[in-house]
């Protein structure tokens, strides 16, 4: 599949991949204190963003998907970053085609299984009539209902989009909703990337924690784990400078 993605600064190319729900315009931040020492590619998945819809929605296809985009701009030896879903991909792709990359980070994610947790954000996003509703504001009210954190409804809202006919989503919420269980796959047994590994936590996020250790050094054996301070899963936009300045460190 075609992945829509943008590309913006020059130097060693660095690859990043947005998490569940959301796109490429969720690193624009990061990408912009970046660019002066990297070409970064800020990428759409599969059913996210502007990048295609598709029935099939795993890990499998993700990691085929970024294959083919790193082929058609001909880039062999790269900086991979993922956060969340994003991160999940990442680690599969690193463990299958180790010799694209040269540095691995991977954002909030550890490589076992998590189960599914997005429910009551599955149901809010269904539950919302798009037919009827006739402004963002009237959707985010609906969203409330289930979603009561406003910097969560203002995140999924930025999947939502007016064309023609009223508002749609950019994500492709059927398929997402019937396959929710697919993003929390854990890596499989026996995958292992040998090469340079950042894993960035949310110093308040529960996704890494220390049972993970022996995980993160059997799949990832070359493996650093640091904490952002005062950041939950999304730590790059309650710490944006902060996640920066992990990744200049490790990139260096």
């Amino acid at each position: 599949m075609k992945l829509n993605f943008k590309k913006t600064g020059s130097g060693h190319p660095l690859v990043i991949l947005h998490g569940l729900f959301g796109s490429l315009d969720n690193w624009f931040s990061i990408a912009k204190e970046l660019t002066e020492h990297y070409t970064l590619y800020l990428v759409d998945q599969r059913n996210h963003g502007d990048s295609p819809h598709a029935d099939a929605w795993n890990y499998d296809v993700m990691v085929e998907d970024l294959k083919e985009l790193l082929d058609a701009e001909g880039l062999d030896k790269i900086y991979l970053m993922g956060h969340s879903m994003g991160g999940k991909t990442v680690m599969n792709f690193a463990a299958k085609y180790p010799e694209y990359i040269e540095k691995l980070i991977v954002a909030d994610i550890a490589p076992r299984y998590y189960a599914p947790h997005h429910q009551t954000i599955l149901e809010g996003l269904n539950s919302l009539d798009l037919k009827a509703i006739q402004s963002r504001k009237e959707a985010d009210e609906q969203l409330a209902v289930y979603v009561p954190e406003l910097g969560t409804r203002q995140f999924l809202l930025k999947s939502l989009t007016r064309g023609g006919e009223g508002f749609a989503w950019k994500i492709n919420l059927p398929v997402i909703t019937q396959n929710i269980e697919n993003v929390g796959e854990a890596l499989a047994e026996g995958s292992q990337f040998d090469g340079p590994t950042l894993f960035l936590a949310g110093g308040n996020s529960n996704y890494i924690q220390q049972k993970d250790l022996p995980d993160l050094e059997k799949h990832f054996p070359n493996y650093q784990l640091e904490f952002v301070a005062n950041a939950g899963h999304w730590l790059h936009a309650e710490q944006p400078h902060a996640v920066v300045e992990e990744m200049r460190k490790f990139l260096k």
